[in-house]
């Protein structure tokens, strides 16, 4: 006759899986950012030194942005905006956010060029190659959905699950907090790879259709 487990077993067994998981992502985010920042060093210094002299700036834009546990933190992009820009409102959030963007900046965000510096917020263990993306401390009606969701307890990623399916800051907010739940609820590590891999297709198709066809960059 087969015994019957208890819930509580299942539930503890579940919990020990997950913080298995856990352990094993961070170990990734650590050795994969570490091996990308000094595998991508030169294109770094060149990007910082061409963003530098097309903003008229510091190469590095710091910006505050809500992460795990609902802890703030500086998160880095390169900067691809003017110096004048504001510098704690989201981008789709600005009136005329195109009058901000330098002529190189347009091209290193379509390529996602601008977020390379996130891999030491990675490293430190600020951020996580996938998870939420971060959002800055002015969105609080997203926040306060991802704090009722629990999307809060995990570190805010690179890309995420809204992000692979559409849902960018300009988007429902209700839809891209939905999103996030439903990634910090079933989330594995095959996900990861899955969100990882849609990802990279994401990006060599902007820059295939950037670099190749006509027009593509403007």
């Amino acid at each position: 006759m087969q015994k019957v487990l208890p819930m509580s077993y299942y539930y503890i067994s579940y919990q020990r899986q997950r913080r298995a998981y856990t352990a094993v992502k961070r170990l990734l985010d650590i050795v994969l950012s570490l091996v990308m920042l000094v595998a991508l060093l030169p294109l770094e210094l060149v990007i910082a030194v061409i963003a530098a002299a097309d903003t008229k700036g510091t190469p590095i834009f710091v910006q505050q942005r809500m992460g795990r546990y609902n802890k703030p933190f500086k998160m880095l992009k390169f900067r691809t905006m003017s110096v004048d820009a504001p510098a704690n409102v989201a981008t789709h959030k600005l009136s005329d956010a195109e009058s901000y963007i330098s002529r190189v900046g347009g091209l290193l965000r379509k390529l996602s060029l601008d977020e390379l510096p996130q891999l030491w917020n990675i490293l430190k263990g600020d951020m996580s190659f996938v998870g939420p993306r971060p959002v800055v401390l002015t969105e609080t009606d997203l926040l306060e959905l991802r704090t009722q969701n629990k999307a809060c307890t995990v570190r805010p990623g690179l890309t995420g699950w809204a992000q692979v399916n559409g849902l960018h800051g300009d988007t429902s907010i209700r839809d891209r907090a939905r999103f996030d739940n439903h990634y910090v609820e079933y989330w594995s590590p095959w996900w990861d790879a899955v969100i990882v891999a849609r990802t990279a297709g994401v990006v060599l198709r902007e820059a295939t259709r950037v670099l190749i066809q006509p027009g593509g960059n403007r």
